[in-house]
Order: structure tokens, then C-alpha cells, then sequence
């Protein structure tokens, strides 16, 4: 039976976005990092890890695959991300929001997007 391993994003810097996403998740280098490939791992407990890899391909507008990040309410959801704003993530303006979003679409300092769910609506 097959485990879940790790989420594998392409950065155009490695340095960067570990440091973006260790502050935004608390997470740590697991052992062996490199210049272009870091494995990030929960600081303290278990949960799934985030690689990151040096890629030259281009940031996709609509991704077909993201990171939903969950926050407990609505303050929570909008505290975090003025904290995650503050770190260097960038508000994204998505054309494809519902009339009454759960969540909040964002970019990391690599263009990747990702989203904030206000997990208290259902």
C-alpha cells in the first residue's frame, strides 16, 4: 500500500521559498538540503512534508494543482493571511471566486498559488 510522501512545488529560488515557507508553516530543512532542492518537514509532530525543486518553468495562472492551508474561522483565516501577506506572499486578484468564498487565493514569493480555507463554514 502507497503512503502520501511529500507535496513537490517548483521554485525559481530555493533559498527564498524555504524561508518563505518554514515562517509560514513552522516547518524545518529535513537533512540533506541543497541549493536547488529542500525537503521541509513539521517542526515538532507528523504531517506531510513540502519539497521544493529548482524549476524554470513558469508560474501557471490556474494551477491544477495547489496547497489548501487551513485557518479555524474568518478572523483566524484573515489574520493569517496578513501574516503570510507581511512574509511576502501576494493577494491574488482570481477571476474564478463564488459569489461567497470560504477561502482566499494567494501567491508565494514564487507565483505559486495557494489558498487560506475558512474551515467553520462547512
Amino acid at each position: 500500500m502507497l503512503s502520501f510522501g511529500s507535496v513537490v512545488l517548483g521554485v525559481s529560488d530555493v533559498t527564498r521559498a524555504a524561508a518563505f515557507w518554514m515562517e509560514a508553516l513552522g516547518y524545518v530543512p529535513r537533512e540533506g538540503a541543497k541549493d536547488h532542492w529542500v525537503v521541509l518537514v513539521p517542526a515538532e509532530g507528523a504531517g506531510p512534508h513540502l519539497s521544493l525543486g529548482f524549476s524554470e518553468t513558469p508560474v501557471q495562472d490556474h494551477p491544477r494543482v495547489h496547497l489548501d492551508l487551513y485557518a479555524g474561522d474568518a478572523a483566524e483565516q484573515a489574520a493569517e493571511v496578513e501574516r503570510l501577506v507581511a512574509l511576502g506572499a501576494q493577494r491574488v486578484d482570481w477571476d474564478r471566486y463564488p459569489d461567497d468564498p470560504d477561502f482566499v487565493v494567494l501567491a508565494d514569493p514564487d507565483g505559486n498559488r495557494f489558498c487560506i480555507i475558512d474551515t467553520s463554514r462547512g
